[in-house]
């Protein structure tokens, strides 16, 4: 964790510095305004995100999460990660909170990469929202139908990879 601070903070510094280079304070001052305006405008989702994910980890039974998305789920973990992946509607702010508790509860790593994929490459609501209209029917329907392998396999992938890495 501490590896993204000093990277994140050190492109925080570089960019303050660039900023005040090209513009002077006011435009340092410009620039944090314009990044607290936009962490209050997503401070209500990331309460709601996180508090999402501490009720579904009181909720949830560990034996559910381990039986359904558990490390021993196989083919079924990773088509339930796919399945909830591209069903659960809802940002970041949402997703990765709960995700973080279902690992805690014993989910499984590939289970939850398909679930990733999934809301990255199939996700419902922004097919029916957003590509349907704007791309039509054919475009949009030949994308998901293309796209619908990647999730299980970035999932079995990824599974298999954590438990080479981790496992020696």
């Amino acid at each position: 964790m501490w590896r993204s601070w000093v990277i994140v903070g050190s492109l925080v510094v570089v960019c303050a510095v660039i900023a005040f280079h090209r513009g002077g304070m006011l435009r340092v001052q410009d620039a944090l305004t314009s990044g607290g305006k936009l962490f209050l405008s997503v401070l209500p989702n990331l309460v709601l995100g996180f508090a999402l994910a501490g009720f579904l980890t009181v909720l949830l039974p560990s034996e559910v999460i381990v039986q359904w998305m558990g490390r021993g789920s196989g083919w079924r973990g990773l088509f339930l990660g796919t399945l909830a992946g591209t069903l659960t509607p809802g940002g970041p702010f949402t997703h990765f909170p709960i995700l973080a508790s279902f690992l805690t509860k014993g989910a499984g790593v590939g289970p939850v990469c398909a679930y990733i994929a999934a809301w990255a490459l199939l996700g419902l609501n922004r097919f029916l929202v957003w590509e349907l209209p704007i791309l039509g029917a054919q475009v949009a329907v030949v994308r998901i139908v293309v796209s619908l392998w990647v999730p299980p396999l970035v999932g079995w992938l990824g599974g298999g990879l954590y438990h080479m890495v981790t496992k020696g």
